[in-house]
């Protein structure tokens, strides 16, 4: 019995032994994905191959490192809603193109898409922290643009972009006026027990069970479920119920984390829906799901509209 017992005590030290080697040699590889195995780094495409006129915005975030970014309009004077995109993990923005492009047919919007430090064109490497100063300088550069509606900036993430894209709703009420999350988790810490099973008895957020010793060795938590609860905007949940990235419940529980406290919450499921491609398995539903939430929520300037006017027809 005592060998027995002192063999499951040297199992279980091993796990935790292995866990840890695990979560520091490799953590960022598995949340921060910039190459798709069999791709470069670079865009396989721009948004011109698509018919898509656009700008390329090269920006510097607070801690000097440079980001470059894709700024697609509609049409050069569209006041319409503009769209802060924040992609997955994985790959660049230009695989996001075919998405966007429907995007701006259908929400008759501007799509501003960055690429994280560390990915695409982008200098640097890819951190919590740095992403999030990246978020904030893409933002600060559209409240500052003349040629858009600024009163109209809504924050469009997915997955991991849903995380980046909370964090910078709750840090600017005034900036942004809505979030659309889609197939995001509550935490990186939630989800380590889910891409390595054995880890999710020494790792998980609030909720979880288990002693989570290894929590202080994330170095990015991603925590949207201790986000969402401060958010003040509107916020459109998306979730594709065959996600096989993502569990469902991932959303559900940041819904209502988010409901308790905001009473401008909307959740929207989707049956066929996976991680990458709710967007095509909604179909018309989707989209006239996200139209009708921006049209409720982020109404045109009318005052704008009518100031424009009577300079275009010189009234005084």
């Amino acid at each position: 019995m005592v060998s027995y017992v002192s063999a499951l005590l040297y199992g279980v030290g091993g796990l935790v032994v292995a866990g840890m080697a695990l979560l520091v040699a490799f953590q960022e590889r598995l949340v921060y994905v910039p190459v798709l195995p069999g791709l470069t780094k670079s865009y396989a495409i721009n948004p011109s191959r698509l018919r898509l006129v656009y700008e390329d915005v090269w920006l510097r975030s607070s801690d000097g490192v440079r980001l470059h970014s894709w700024f697609i309009k509609l049409f050069p004077d569209c006041r319409g809603p503009t769209i802060l995109f924040f992609q997955e993990n994985a790959g660049n923005i230009a695989h996001r193109l075919e998405m966007v492009r429907i995007m701006i047919q259908r929400l008759q919007c501007n799509v501003f898409m960055l690429s994280y430090r560390g990915y695409g064109a982008s200098d640097g490497y890819p951190s919590q922290h740095g992403i999030t100063r990246d978020a904030q300088a893409a933002l600060d550069h559209l409240s500052q643009r003349t040629d858009i509606d600024t009163s109209r900036i809504v924050v469009f993430g997915r997955s991991l972009g849903g995380a980046v894209g909370a964090v910078l709703t709750k840090n600017n009420p005034d900036k942004v006026a809505a979030l659309i999350l889609e197939n995001t988790f509550t935490s990186i810490l939630d989800m380590a027990g889910v891409l390595l099973p054995f880890l999710k008895w020494f790792i998980g957020g609030p909720g979880s069970k288990g002693p989570k010793v290894l929590n202080f060795l994330v170095r990015s938590p991603w925590s949207t479920i201790d986000v969402v609860g401060k958010i003040k905007q509107p916020i459109l949940f998306l979730s594709g119920l065959q996600d096989e990235m993502v569990p469902p419940v991932h959303m559900q529980m940041l819904y209502a984390k988010a409901a308790a406290h905001n009473n401008r919450c909307l959740f929207v499921d989707f049956p066929s829906g996976m991680h990458m491609d709710t967007w095509l398995a909604g179909g018309d539903h989707y989209w006239r799901t996200i139209q009708q939430f921006i049209d409720q929520n982020v109404p045109e300037n009318r005052e704008n509209e009518s100031s424009g006017d009577d300079k275009a027809f010189g009234t005084r």
